[in-house]
């Protein structure tokens, strides 16, 4: 049933990790209920463990396209951990009385890491996006953390099974503890889920449009847009033409997943109205 809580996660398909947090079931699929500091001791956990795992995030947008999307759906819940991005599914819960702690943004949770990494020696390595936008990575990267252990760069554009053959080769060679991956959504997912095994890396994140902003090639809402979740709206001024349907079809479609889920729980929007007195006096 939409909105039950549960502890751990539901060990479907390769990586099948239990982290030790508890969980809100939202639109089919298991959200961790953890704070960014949380977050941050569960990715020392599975870096320690040193098997293969995947992080996933879940935002408005990838709530509609799990709706619409089994194979999604199922990635999403074989995830070993799993954070909500947007503050509209942070809202949702609320709504669906299984409140989760605060919104863990993917960006946010990527720059962490990085400066987390730095601190306790883990490699990492970087792959997705434009040659161009990954090498500006990875020269802030190493400015602002010196210590910073990296691995090694790709580009996110793979596109024969060859190339990606031979970049799992790669990124397996270079031992990296965590794997970085700037694709868009859902083929960081899928990328991710088809190679984990092979990739071999105790930790991995789709970080999607992170290496843009990081590189400085797309701006970023102010705080007070992020803090009023209204960092899409912020996304759309600057690319209507691309982001329209997401955003204006998609935070449509959200709305309405997240009524079905309050009547599926016997829910409803408005107040109940008192019952009148019946009878004498």
């Amino acid at each position: 049933m939409a909105g039950a809580v549960t502890t751990g996660h539901r060990a479907a398909g390769a990586a099948g990790a239990t982290v030790g947090a508890r969980a809100v079931r939202l639109f089919d699929c298991d959200v961790h209920a953890l704070t960014m500091a949380d977050t941050l001791a569960e990715v020392d956990r599975l870096v320690a463990r040193g098997t293969p795992s995947q992080h996933c995030v879940v935002n408005a947008a990838k709530a509609v396209a799990m709706a619409d999307d089994e194979r999604l759906r199922e990635i999403v819940a074989s995830c070993d951990l799993v954070n909500a991005d947007g503050q509209a599914v942070v809202w949702a819960s609320r709504l669906l009385g299984v409140p989760l702690p605060e919104r863990v943004a993917g960006i946010d949770l990527f720059e962490a890491l990085l400066a987390r990494a730095a601190r306790k020696g883990w490699a990492v390595y970087f792959l997705g996006a434009r040659q161009h936008v990954v090498d500006a990575v990875v020269e802030r990267a190493r400015r602002e953390h010196p210590a910073l252990r990296i691995a090694g760069r790709h580009h996110g554009y793979l596109h024969a099974q060859h190339d990606t053959d031979e970049v799992v080769a790669q990124v397996r060679a270079a031992a990296p503890d965590i794997l970085f991956v700037g694709m868009p959504s859902p083929k960081k997912e899928y990328w991710l889920a088809e190679n984990l095994e092979r990739l071999g890396v105790p930790f991995c994140m789709g970080v999607g449009g992170s290496f843009d902003v990081y590189a400085g090639k797309t701006r970023r809402a102010p705080k007070w847009m992020q803090d009023a979740g209204l960092e899409w709206l912020y996304r759309f001024a600057q690319e209507p033409r691309r982001m329209w349907k997401r955003y204006i079809i998609g935070n449509a479609r959200f709305v309405c997943l997240v009524a079905r889920e309050r009547r599926r729980r016997g829910m409803s929007f408005g107040r109940r109205r008192p019952d009148r007195p019946t009878g004498d006096g």
